[in-house]
């Protein structure tokens, strides 16, 4: 990995709105909350969060939403300037609906959206973002549609050619994608070119058939076939299965580690728990490097990652309210870990 570059991690995707609800108003309709997010930008604001420099490639609306967008993510010190401003397509928006079981629902506004307009030629016009960062990282929501599709591409080309650690998140969201299997074929994509693949337990499921149970719950020894497959099929360096409240495990040269979750009674949402965990894995990359791991740094890394998680599901939103790096070390010490 090529240290003293400008950012630590730069990524590319979507940046949007989610709508929370946020209670019943006095006619008893539901009242939404509009909280800034999108995968990417959620994992850099975490980053930023615990010292880390940060960028961001990206399109909103030229927008009331778009302009909120940009403000709050450079509020978390966050390089916005290579996010563009469309002047005719609006804003993505995501309205999240929290289900009984905890998981969510989403409804995707996004047809189009600005952030799946962003072009290949926008994203050579920020190329000294990607040429002068350790980390880049992208998810398949930016190769949902065709130009989006190929600015990922392009950008990828970028950061890899300047020796960039690639980092993948496939953050699978079925409504935005005409097919599973295109879903799939994306997929599998960003994992044939990253070194470091952060994929859920129900991810997982989806591209194995290994995984989770019929009723929803998590197989420990399947989690674990179905992860062999993936890094023996498209040769990942090293890999992380989340496996929601249960915790998380680190697949690294051969061995495994796992670390059991937090399980905090004040969870409102899980919305960003993922992102969260992810920026906290990027964080520890960039501290130890891929070659420099073993299992007692993979359990600091996971406890760690863990715990900023949990926290976050204690929070509406994600992107302008992550923890600090001392408030994680508080809610870890609380747990005695």
């Amino acid at each position: 990995m090529k240290q003293n570059r400008k950012y630590a991690v730069t990524a590319l995707g979507e940046l949007l709105v989610d709508f929370t609800c946020s209670g019943e108003s006095a006619q008893g309709n539901p009242v939404y909350e509009a909280n800034p997010g999108g995968a990417p930008c959620n994992v850099l604001s975490m980053l930023s969060r615990l010292g880390d420099s940060t960028a961001f490639i990206g399109k909103v609306g030229d927008d009331m939403f778009g302009r909120m967008l940009k403000d709050k993510a450079a509020r978390q010190g966050i390089d916005m300037s290579g996010l563009e401003m469309d002047k005719s397509i609006p804003t993505t928006l995501a309205f999240v609906q929290k289900l009984p079981n905890g998981d969510r629902d989403f409804s995707f506004y996004r047809k189009p959206g600005a952030d799946i307009m962003l072009t290949s030629e926008e994203v050579e016009r920020h190329k000294e973002l990607l040429e002068n960062t350790s980390i880049f990282h992208f998810g398949t929501l930016s190769m949902t549609d065709e130009t989006v599709d190929r600015a990922t591409r392009e950008a990828l080309t970028i950061a890899k050619d300047n020796g960039a650690v690639i980092s993948f998140d496939p953050n699978y969201r079925a409504p935005l994608w005409g097919s599973v299997d295109e879903a799939k074929e994306k997929m599998a994509f960003g994992m044939q070119n990253c070194d470091v693949l952060k994929i859920s337990d129900n991810e997982i499921a989806l591209l194995t058939g290994k995984g989770v149970r019929p009723d929803g719950t998590t197989d420990p020894g399947e989690i674990d076939e179905g992860m062999r497959i993936l890094i023996s099929r498209f040769d990942i360096p090293l890999a992380f299965a989340t496996l929601g409240a249960d915790g998380s495990k680190a697949y690294w040269q051969g061995r495994s580690v796992f670390v059991p979750g937090f399980k905090n009674p004040d969870t409102i949402e899980t919305t960003g728990a993922g992102d969260t965990f992810c920026a906290c894995a990027l964080h520890f990359i960039l501290r130890f490097g891929l070659k420099d791991l073993d299992e007692d740094k993979l359990k600091e890394l996971l406890t760690f990652a863990n715990a900023a998680a949990s926290l976050i599901t204690t929070r509406k939103g994600a992107l302008a309210v992550m923890p600090s790096k001392e408030e994680v070390q508080a809610y870890i010490d609380r747990y005695n870990r």
